[in-house]
């Protein structure tokens, strides 16, 4: 027999994992992984703000949020606007009345080689990763030091800790957001706010089957991986649910990583 959130009967006494009457705010929420996020956030019980830049993307993922029974705001705009950001936070929190979850997942890689990298590509990596990640968390932040809870889940990369050919920009700006991640996480802990991340591999999506279609790439991939296929988008939203859930209480300023045991080598 299913609940309204779709637990089953025997399920109902497991609440450790159970976001009913949490609120979380995703970006980068139209497509992709962050798309999974928010559903199953929503599948776990939690009321969804989206964020992403394409309208018409938020608008089907809201759909699919509220056939799960969530209740959804979504609000197109660009990371990288900073000054806009507080004031896109506050409309969610008149809506909602809190946000207890943020899920910094909005990200771009530009792969080039390093000789080849211009400013331009390097600032949109930067701005993106980087710069977004730490104003939408200091944005959400001020929310949950008033409110004195908090936890904040950022979208890193194996990236941030190993190097990766054609990925200098890339690279430099998931290694900051992991040293972001522990700073946070140091300053906000008096606040009961918990930073950590997720640091995935590659991951089997439509974006990057392109990539596996070059030989030499997929087998340095193969190569590396211990576990031998790509991860899937099921894959990384364990994690998530883990660190947004109360079963991660005790855990802040830790990386996630969600390999395949690419980083044990």
């Amino acid at each position: 027999m299913k609940t309204k959130r779709g637990h089953t009967e025997s399920q109902k006494g497991r609440t450790e994992f159970d976001l009913d009457g949490k609120v979380a705010l995703v970006t980068g929420a139209g497509r992709g992984i962050g798309r999974e996020i928010a559903l199953a956030l929503a599948r776990y019980g939690a009321d969804l703000v989206l964020w992403s830049r394409t309208q018409s993307e938020l608008e089907r993922v809201a759909e699919e949020v509220r056939r799960l029974g969530s209740r959804v705001l979504i609000q197109p705009g660009d990371i990288t606007e900073v000054a806009a950001l507080g004031g896109r936070v506050q409309v969610a929190v008149d809506e909602f009345g809190t946000i207890d979850i943020l899920v910094n997942n909005a990200g771009v890689n530009i792969p080039m080689w390093a000789e080849d990298v211009d400013e331009a590509s390097w600032d949109k990596v930067m701005d993106i990763n980087l710069k977004g990640v730490f104003f939408c968390a200091q944005a959400v932040g001020q929310v949950m030091i008033r409110q004195k809870k908090g936890k904040i889940i950022n979208v890193s990369s194996q990236a941030g800790k190993v190097g990766m050919i054609k990925r200098a920009a890339y690279c430099a700006s998931k290694g900051a957001v992991d040293q972001l991640t522990r700073v946070m996480a140091l300053e906000w802990a008096k606040y009961n706010i918990n930073v950590n991340a997720i640091a995935p591999t590659f991951i089997e999506t439509a974006m990057t089957q392109d990539m596996f279609k070059d030989k030499a790439f997929s087998d340095w991939v193969y190569g590396n991986l211990m576990l031998d296929r790509l991860a899937k988008a099921e894959d990384i939203i364990g994690g998530v649910l883990y660190l947004a859930s109360n079963a991660a209480d005790m855990v802040t300023g830790h990386i996630l990583y969600i390999d395949g045991g690419w980083t044990a080598h």
